[in-house]
């Protein structure tokens, strides 16, 4: 594989395939279909499949290159040993986490609605990532995972902007990782937040990381 340079914010980002990993995070039923978490929140969970087709372009990029992919996604053990209890309680939903929904148990591990969407479904060789907090790296392996691959740039996307997605990228950050995250890959049940996400990341120089369209992405990988 190659070096390419992306167009982004705050300025153009050279980045070594080789040594790059596509990172798709909580692309579940539980947060993007009726009936799952997002929408017991109150949430408009339609708001987040604008960020679904950028997102397979880019995965199919990916995939044709071979560039690491990673998948992951937010859910608990059946008997919520690793939920906080200001988790659990959080809010007034009209269904809490563990309680039975239209698909399975809500953001339980093993039920259909915790699995992630047929149109971004992992293939065989794809690393799937299980996380019981919203950062990616909290609980996991996921550093050692990208440590042990050469890793040392990601490509983010995912839902919700300014929720797991931000709290990855800071995670990665703190860890040395370099971080473009993909704008229209994004998506959040607010748009105002989504902005204000992006915002964050890109601020200061790039106090968290870059931040480019899809099309920036897939333009510099045809080049």
């Amino acid at each position: 594989m190659r070096k390419v340079t992306v167009a982004a914010e705050p300025a153009p980002i050279a980045i070594d395939l080789a040594r790059t990993a596509f990172v798709i995070i909580d692309m579940q039923r539980d947060f993007l279909e009726p009936g799952g978490f997002g929408e017991t929140l109150g949430n408009d969970v339609s708001l987040l499949q604008a960020a679904v087709i950028p997102c397979r372009r880019v995965l199919s990029a990916a995939r044709a290159i071979g560039i690491m992919v990673v998948h992951t996604r937010e859910g608990h053990k059946p008997d919520l040993s690793d939920a906080p209890p200001a988790k659990l309680e959080r809010g007034n939903p009209s269904l809490r986490i563990g309680a039975p929904g239209p698909m399975g148990r809500i953001l339980v591990r093993g039920e259909p609605g915790h699995d992630i969407i047929r149109a971004l479904y992992p293939v065989d060789g794809e690393v799937v990532i299980d996380k019981p907090g919203k950062g990616a790296f909290y609980a996991t392996g996921l550093d050692e995972m990208l440590r042990g691959g050469g890793i040392d740039t990601l490509l983010v996307a995912g839902v919700t902007t300014e929720v797991c997605v931000n709290t990855t990228v800071r995670e990665a950050n703190d860890r040395g990782y370099r971080c473009l995250v993909l704008a229209d890959c994004c998506a959040s049940y607010f748009p105002a937040f989504h902005d204000a996400g992006l915002a964050m990341i890109k601020a200061q120089g790039g106090i968290f990381g870059w931040v480019a369209g899809s099309d920036a992405l897939l333009a510099a990988l045809d080049s």
